[in-house]
């Protein structure tokens, strides 16, 4: 009897050779052409001005968060929904609602400290409130 590890093993060994391989073909047949343009900051070959911090509103990375944490709570509420006559049958009603109203209550509770804390409030930039005014 052969161990089933060792199939899992083959298939890491090839998994981590193939990207190692190409890598280091690709490495080697790329052709070399060091120019000033290649070596600025941007290779697009324009003349950077400025400088290179910009500053971005944290504003669109807490709305990006939260738009994550409430897409991943309808993948799990909408399973739940489906089966959730059948199970109450098989385990009844407060070991299969017990569990999402927690849940829910979390969620209720996050939603409310980020609602208190402004991140779901938009604040309009200084060029937007005064076009607004023209």
């Amino acid at each position: 009897m052969s161990n089933p590890w060792i199939a899992v093993g083959a298939l890491a060994l090839v998994g981590i050779a193939i990207p190692l391989s190409m890598v280091a073909i690709s490495s080697l047949l790329r052709p070399s052409v060091p120019e000033q343009g290649k070596r600025a900051i941007y290779e697009s070959g324009e003349i950077p001005t400025g400088s290179t911090r910009i500053r971005f509103n944290i504003q669109y990375y807490l709305i990006a968060l939260l738009f994550v944490v409430f897409d991943i709570e309808t993948v799990l509420i909408f399973p739940w929904a489906l089966i959730y006559s059948d199970a109450v049958a098989e385990f009844g009603l407060t070991d299969v609602l017990g569990p999402m109203l927690v849940f829910l209550a979390i969620l209720i509770l996050g939603l409310g400290w980020a609602w208190r804390n402004g991140a779901v409030r938009w604040v309009k930039s200084e060029r937007a409130e005064i076009k607004s005014e023209l």
